[in-house]
């Protein structure tokens, strides 16, 4: 991406000398000098103080703080080169709410905006008085005739040992101050293009902060993965040990007390045998959602088996195909199974399919699965929260999962997903 100074005086350098371009070029580099020396003073002073009170204990904090001075001088500077470089530098911090310091410190581009404001208040600043020097004396040759023609009859020399008879003798000191702003204009330009190309390298994001964001993100969206697989394992141990234990003992109870009044005339038979049908089928409600928190089959025997199960209990036919070599890693078993899950609830509720068959295998370290149906086709993966909410799943796992339903069938649902990084 090129500057757009240069641009600038690339394509009309004529222009280019009357146009706004060398007053903002100017403003940039002068209000750079004036922010470079207090910068400048910031640094050396936090980094004495620093040394100085170490023995103390509170020198550390005081050069941690002036480390992270870099960043505001970032900041500023992303919104002075405004002035050469329409295009805004993005901001390459992450917003924090709490530890400022401390997040700060652990990011990279903190280090290079100190890298950068170490070299903006030292070169830059040093090249901003050096202009500004230039300026100054360009002011005063082109103000030449006028200044003669102020003071006349005193003698005025712009040479030494040369004095000048009137204000016309001044106009050649004015054509060099103009040269001299020619000069200031377009190397200006060159230095505020070099400014922008250094701001571009340590101010902004760059690939390896956008790879470490993501890395950390993938990782954090991995952690709330685990988190929600044991958390519903849990809710599905205490509902298999917890509350359907007191079920079964209920039931046997119930089935004690009906026992009891076998034989007797009385309504309370009737609503023993009553309440003990009630408890057997609030039994198996309970029994049923806990094989779809996670089968215990699948923890057991694996994925093969846990979908030769879901397929006896179907009411479509189901041809099972899984031909897995050996166990997978917990978090794919459990995202494929859910994905074979929803496909077969679909398939029963929507495809008027006769006939599904899930087939599945291992494509180096990749399980492929499928499922597919001979319904009438026309699904539509966003009309329902099921299939994206097992491909935001699948996502976490780096996998993919891809559903082509035709109108008129069939229906296809694919799913790929890497087993080495799970």
């Amino acid at each position: 991406m090129d500057v757009a100074v240069w641009v600038a005086v690339r394509q009309r350098p004529l222009r280019f000398l009357v146009s706004g371009w060398p007053w903002r070029i100017w403003g940039l580099l002068l209000t750079g000098a004036v922010q470079g020396l207090v910068v400048l003073l910031a640094l050396l002073a936090g980094e004495l103080l620093g040394v100085a009170l170490a023995v103390v204990g509170v020198g550390v904090p005081i050069l941690a703080a002036t480390a992270a001075l870099g960043v505001p001088v970032g900041a500023l500077e992303r919104r002075r080169l405004r002035l050469v470089e329409p295009v805004r530098l993005a901001d390459p911090h992450r917003t924090v709410t709490e530890r400022w310091l401390r997040s700060r410190l652990r990011e990279r581009a903190t280090w290079r905006e100190l890298a950068y404001a170490a070299l903006q208040s030292t070169v830059f600043t040093a090249v901003g008085l050096l202009f500004a020097a230039l300026l100054g004396f360009c002011a005063v040759l082109l103000s030449a005739p006028v200044f003669i023609w102020a003071v006349r009859p005193d003698t005025v020399m712009l040479l030494p040992g040369r004095p000048v008879s009137g204000p016309l003798d001044g106009l050649a000191a004015s054509a060099v101050g103009l040269l001299g702003l020619v000069v200031a204009a377009y190397s200006g330009a060159l230095v505020a293009g070099v400014q922008v190309r250094l701001a571009r390298l340590l101010l902004t994001v760059r690939e390896d902060d956008l790879g470490a964001q993501v890395a950390e993100l993938t990782r954090s969206r991995a952690r709330l993965a685990d988190a929600f697989e044991a958390e519903r394992r849990r809710i599905e141990r205490d509902l298999h040990d917890g509350a359907q234990q007191q079920l079964v003992a209920l039931g046997m109870t119930l089935g004690l007390a009906e026992l009891e009044l076998l034989g007797q005339d009385t309504p309370a038979a009737a609503l023993v045998t009553r309440a003990r049908a009630e408890a057997r089928l609030a039994l198996d409600q309970l029994r049923s959602l806990v094989r779809g928190i996670h089968p215990q089959v699948l923890t057991d025997h694996g994925l093969p088996a846990a979908v030769a199960e879901l397929a006896l209990r179907h009411p479509v036919p189901v041809l099972v195909d899984l031909d897995l070599p050996h166990r997978l890693p917990g978090p794919v078993e459990s995202a494929a199974y859910f994905t074979v899950t929803e496909a077969l609830t679909n398939a029963a509720k929507h495809s008027h399919a006769d006939e599904i068959a899930v087939h599945g295998a291992l494509d180096g370290d990749t399980l492929v699965l499928s499922v597919t149906d001979n319904g009438r086709g026309g699904a539509d993966p966003a009309a329902g929260a099921g299939l994206q909410g097992l491909a935001d799943r699948v996502a976490v796992l780096s996998g993919r999962l891809t559903v082509t339903s035709p109108a008129g069938g069939p229906t296809r649902l694919r799913l790929e997903v890497p087993c080495s990084g799970s």
